[in-house]
């Protein structure tokens, strides 16, 4: 296959993923920025720009554009904080290419850093807000819809009573993802799941459990984003961008209309694939957000791998798991691995095409699916790396 790359992945930072507080969010961007750079085998004056990703329940104050300043980068062409909900790292890695596409910027850092879990806290208490789905402010609270969980929960709900499935579909999801968390060194949780143990462990909201869910940690990630001349010199194994896209279908509660699982993922996935010069069949791996175990099924059947309603079925006759068809989340995802938003797709995907996967690295990438959304799947962005 002969085609031209847009970008390169060349450098990428993670700081320690931690279940305690040690620093403020900034703090460790600063940190994740610097390993980046070093990884990219650059120096801070080689960068002209910075995109910064929050997380939507922080303030603009813990991840402010004064990171510029406070991580030592100077004489920027571009800088920006992008905020598009869980779909914003993949969405600066997308703005970072188009500015170096339209000469705007040559290399760029993308960060995304989280500190959910803080003194005295927990993360289910950082998380426990509101989620604005009933098109008036206050309704939620007023009947008890609090977090993502309940939303999703409502999604969920839809999935399985429409296409008459059961709880056993969330189960094998759940346990793809631990299962590449076996095999993943930087993966938070490692016990060997069953069928039962799914099953046994808790409901948050019916029908999702507690093995459901993500597992939030603190940290930060980044990555550098170069022209495909600095990726060649820079990398043996360049992470390259080829195609892009993103689809907000909106949620729009009237009948007729599916919010919960008929999402924009699909708009992302014809302009991603059209523009790399893909279909379907062409892709290797995925690297999906993957908050709560419905949102893989959904996915499945919204990018396209299979028809509405048949993701069981395809995990069941394909897999996604370990040494089977289609690799879905080879690092353990949210579920198993380690919650941070759109940075962890981002951060398993470089590390498999930087061939730096320890313990589950995949051999044929030439295609790899990385997708975020936002909300409640509302807003999708996708990308389609490859070597």
């Amino acid at each position: 296959m002969s085609r031209k790359p847009l970008s390169a992945v060349t450098g990428l930072g993670m700081t320690e993923l931690r279940r305690d507080y040690t620093v403020a969010s900034w703090e460790l961007a600063v940190e994740a920025i610097g390993m980046a750079i070093s990884d990219a085998g650059l120096k801070h004056h080689d960068i002209d720009g910075l995109l910064i990703n929050k997380s939507p329940i922080e303030d603009l104050s813990a991840m402010p554009m004064d990171l510029q300043d406070y991580a030592g980068l100077r004489d920027l062409s571009l800088l920006n904080v992008v905020e598009a909900e869980g779909s914003s790292m993949i969405q600066t890695l997308q703005q970072a290419t188009m500015a170096i596409q339209s000469g705007l910027a040559k290399k760029v850092v993308c960060v995304f850093a989280d500190t959910p879990l803080q003194p005295g806290g927990s993360a289910a208490e950082s998380f426990a807000i509101a989620m604005p789905m009933m098109g008036k402010l206050g309704t939620e609270v007023a009947n008890g819809f609090y977090s993502a969980i309940a939303a999703y929960a409502m999604a969920a709900q839809r999935y399985l009573a429409l296409y008459n499935r059961t709880t056993d579909d969330l189960a094998a999801v759940a346990i793809a993802n631990r299962e590449w968390a076996r095999l993943n060194p930087l993966a938070k949780i490692k016990k060997p799941m069953t069928m039962a143990d799914h099953h046994a462990s808790p409901w948050l909201v019916e029908p999702l459990r507690m093995l459901d869910c993500a597992y939030p940690v603190n940290g930060a990630i980044a990555v550098v984003v170069s022209d495909v001349e600095t990726a060649k010199a820079a990398k043996e194994y360049p992470a390259y961008i080829y195609g892009m896209g993103q689809g907000h279908k909106g949620n729009t509660n009237r009948r007729g209309y599916q919010p919960e699982i008929e999402t924009g993922a699909k708009m992302a996935a014809q302009t991603a694939f059209k523009m790399a010069g893909v279909t379907v069949d062409d892709i290797d791996a995925c690297e999906f957000y993957d908050a709560f175990s419905i949102s893989t099924l959904i996915n499945l059947e919204m990018y396209g791998f299979c028809e509405p309603g048949k993701a069981a079925q395809f995990i069941a006759e394909e897999g996604i798991g370990p040494g089977e068809q289609l690799p879905v989340n080879t690092g353990g995802g949210h579920l198993s691995g380690y919650y941070m938003q759109g940075a962890t797709a981002v951060s398993e995907a470089v590390m498999q095409l930087h061939n730096r996967a320890e313990g589950r690295q995949l051999n044929t990438l030439n295609n790899m699916l990385v997708t975020g959304y936002g909300g409640r799947m509302q807003f999708h962005a996708a990308l389609v790396m490859g070597r």
